[in-house]
């Protein structure tokens, strides 16, 4: 395996498949890089400068980092204890909401831009804001610089919950696309048996997971999935030192903040392509931020497939099966068009959407 460098981050090159030509091959980049903290708009350009230099090595599909765009509080609390929020705890969640995104919306049209200017499917982490709630998000885009939609994390992890809301159903797509069926599960979503099943069930061959989880023990979810679902995974990570983050007093890493220095690492990336073999592709990489290349070989689903179809022929839907309820689970549903008050009068009614 040889390395490529970079102005900017090294591209760990991929392995050698031995691909035939009946079968078509797609360049993947994960991207293994940090969120500019509280500063959207620069996050925004440092993940143009990234999807270009991916672009420039003949990538057709880029997948970046959970919450990649508004950013992964690691190491904060936000001031919570249980029946208790400081000052402070309010005043961090201010600052972070400012930093998330609406879908649609302006980020949204310029990433969209992006993956049209680059010819690249982008799959892009986020927080989005849907009013006051924040969602951990998955954006999708083709290389047309259309956005194709969303997914939305369905269990946020720990205490993740004190910041984001839970998604439903209606935001767990897999997208059919030139270039293979492409969908995403985020972090420990991965580790949810029936979440992957419904991404299964939907035909997914490329498997993106964004993670904010860079333990060893990563790689072996990443591995399973792989051969439980005859799919790529390509999972991204941010690589962050303590510095990626505002200093002390405004930012405190809570528990650990006095055993760390500028250059402590405080995410070690572990971003990874693996086949649907379980062959590793590219990377783990711990050492910095880097762009992650291989060559998928889409013939190999076949190939794999054909001793293990978990939704297929290995399946036993008259024993097992699965529901999904993929409708919007929406906490107010407006049965008329107008409203009209107790004393009679009529209120010309407002479209919220």
């Amino acid at each position: 395996m040889a390395m490529v460098a970079s102005d900017n981050a090294p591209l760990l090159a991929e392995v050698d498949m031995g691909t035939d030509s009946s079968a078509p091959t797609v360049r993947a980049t994960v991207v293994q890089a940090s969120t500019i903290f509280n500063d959207t708009p620069a996050t925004l350009d440092k993940a143009e400068r990234l999807l270009a230099e991916a672009s420039g090595y003949g990538s057709q599909i880029v997948v970046f980092p959970e919450a990649f765009i508004g950013g992964y509080p690691r190491g904060t609390n936000f001031g919570v204890s249980i029946a208790n929020r400081t000052a402070k705890g309010k005043e961090d969640f201010r600052k972070y909401h400012a930093s998330a995104i609406d879908v649609p919306g302006p980020e949204v049209d310029r990433l969209a831009a992006m993956a049209g200017k680059y010819k690249v499917y982008l799959v892009m982490g986020a927080i989005e804001r849907d009013g006051y709630t924040l969602y951990c998000t998955v954006l999708f885009f083709d290389s047309q610089g259309c956005f194709l939609g969303k997914h939305r994390k369905v269990v946020p992890t720990a205490s993740e919950r004190i910041i984001w809301g839970f998604g439903d159903g209606s935001t767990i797509p897999v997208f059919q696309t030139p270039i293979g069926k492409i969908g995403a599960a985020i972090c420990w979503e991965n580790k949810m048996p029936l979440l992957r099943t419904a991404l299964y069930g939907k035909g997914i061959e490329i498997y993106c997971a964004p993670t904010a989880d860079s333990r060893d023990v990563w790689q072996a979810s990443m591995t399973h999935i792989a051969l439980e679902g005859g799919c790529f995974v390509l999972s991204a990570n941010q690589f962050c030192r303590r510095k990626d983050y505002p200093p002390p007093p405004e930012y405190v890493f809570s528990g650990i903040e006095e055993d760390l220095t500028p250059d402590s690492v405080v995410c070690a990336g572990g971003s990874v392509i693996i086949s649907p073999s379980g062959t590793v592709l590219a990377g783990p990489n711990y050492e910095g931020e880097a762009l992650i290349s291989a060559d998928l070989d889409l013939g190999e689903i076949a190939r794999e497939k054909f001793a293990f179809d978990v939704v297929g022929h290995y399946s036993r839907p008259e024993v097992l099966s699965l529901v999904v309820r993929d409708h919007p689970a929406t906490p107010v549903t407006y049965t008329s068009a107008s409203v009209k008050t107790e004393g009679g009068l009529c209120i010309t009614p407002v479209t919220i959407s």
